[in-house]
């Protein structure tokens, strides 16, 4: 129905008919007097008039909610209209059996399918299916596929710097990375890193603590480093090195045929539910912690850039909100699974063994060797530490007073 249709209608409904037939009818009014009943028809007219008023502008309200409506409806059609079909392709650096660190890639596929209603679709391809798993940024660079999702820490070779993104030897706790990232400037940072290879990344991921790997033989402090083969990839790997290991980077879907046949002594990768589906206790014994090198490492979501300057704006907000649901829910997923993993483990044999303290002590200290090092050769290096060592003294000191404390005493009754 056409507006003024509408509105006329409303208008008859609520004033009635014609007012000379009611004041040619006084005997329905119960009047002798004819003036006296015209005097109350004519009060009575006044209050139908102003009821009038009050009835025009309610039905113009309606017709205009109507119209508003009709409008709005039209703008929304429009608009979804208006937005294109895209699809996207995404490498990642994990095999698909990882369901926790190759589910992130899938949550971002699934959330901006949902919030872009089917228009914007991206498909995870697990790693070798179209690069390497140690390529991923390059392929993202050379626009092979649009986006990707892997650690950056894998590409240090490119820059040192790559490193932040992920974690670094004695940094930062996973809530104290996505407060460095999220809050202090650390994705600004990295961006202007990552600009420099045609890239933008986002936060999609956080293993929170990992463990400090497998090995084949139980260690008897820092000589048994020495000639040491050990898969660790990262500044964690530089560490190693300057402790003697013979460092080796591999990706996750390779590492356990590696020490099963003894390529190499000693492996990581991130803790117990993803160590027990790749089966790393079935070819090695001692599982060593702290992993020291890696207190709360974050995974990255890479986007040819581009490919990002042609999304229209709300698909870059889809995306954006996509990452931060992964980075959440591969911290909580973890969280939640590696407990009883570890359980699991034990009562399978592996023998749990706590780092000794002199292997602890020497590798921090190696490792702010290496920042300073780094740091003297490296002007993003340079750069991007000095703000991060402010925040990491920064929030230490602060979790040191409030949380260090209470799990100090929390856990020492368990």
């Amino acid at each position: 129905m056409r507006p003024t249709m509408l509105l006329a209608r409303l208008q008859l409904l609520i004033l009635g008919g014609n007012y000379k037939k009611q004041l040619d009818k006084k005997e329905s009014y119960g009047f002798q007097n004819l003036n006296r009943a015209r005097k109350v028809l004519r009060k009575r007219m006044q209050r139908r008039k102003l009821l009038g008023v009050g009835a025009t502008a309610l039905t113009t309200a309606v017709g205009a909610s109507v119209i508003s409506s009709c409008t709005i409806r039209r703008e929304e059609s429009t608009s979804k209209m208006s937005l294109p079909k895209i699809r996207w392709r995404m490498a990642t650096s994990w095999p698909i059996s990882l369901d926790t660190i190759y589910g992130g890639a899938e949550t971002i596929s699934q959330r901006v399918y949902a919030l872009s209603g089917g228009n914007f679709q991206i498909k995870p391809f697990a790693a070798g299916e179209i690069v390497p798993g140690l390529e991923v940024l390059d392929a993202v660079q050379a626009g092979s596929v649009e986006c990707g999702h892997t650690a950056s820490y894998y590409y240090k070779g490119k820059n040192p710097s790559f490193s932040f993104g992920t974690s670094v030897p004695f940094g930062l706790t996973a809530q104290q990375q996505n407060a460095w990232l999220y809050e202090a400037g650390g994705i600004e940072a990295m961006n202007r890193i990552f600009g420099d290879f045609g890239v933008i990344a986002f936060p999609a991921g956080n293993t929170g603590a990992q463990m400090g790997g497998w090995f084949k033989q139980k260690l008897e402090g820092l000589q048994s480093l020495q000639g040491l083969k050990m898969r660790i990839p990262g500044l964690g790997g530089a560490v190693m090195a300057q402790l003697g290991v013979n460092v080796q980077v591999l990706p996750g879907g390779e590492v356990y045929l590696a020490l099963d046949r003894g390529a190499i002594d000693a492996a990581e990768w991130t803790g117990p539910y993803d160590d027990e589906k790749l089966g790393f206790a079935r070819a090695a014994r001692f599982y060593y912690y702290p992993g020291w090198w890696e207190p709360g490492p974050t995974l990255n979501a890479l986007v040819n850039q581009k490919a990002w300057g042609k999304l229209p704006n709300e698909y870059k907000a889809i995306f954006h909100t996509a990452c931060y649901e992964a980075n959440l829910t591969m911290l909580s997923r973890y969280d939640t699974l590696n407990g009883a993993a570890l359980q699991r483990l034990i009562n399978s044999g592996t023998e749990l063994v706590a780092y000794d303290k002199s292997i602890l002590t020497a590798a921090k200290d190696a490792a702010f060797q290496l920042y300073s090092d780094l740091s003297s050769k490296n002007q993003d290096f340079r750069m991007l530490f000095k703000d991060w060592q402010k925040f990491r003294n920064e929030v230490s000191s602060w979790n040191k007073v409030n949380e260090f404390s209470f799990s100090k005493f929390n856990y020492a009754k368990l």
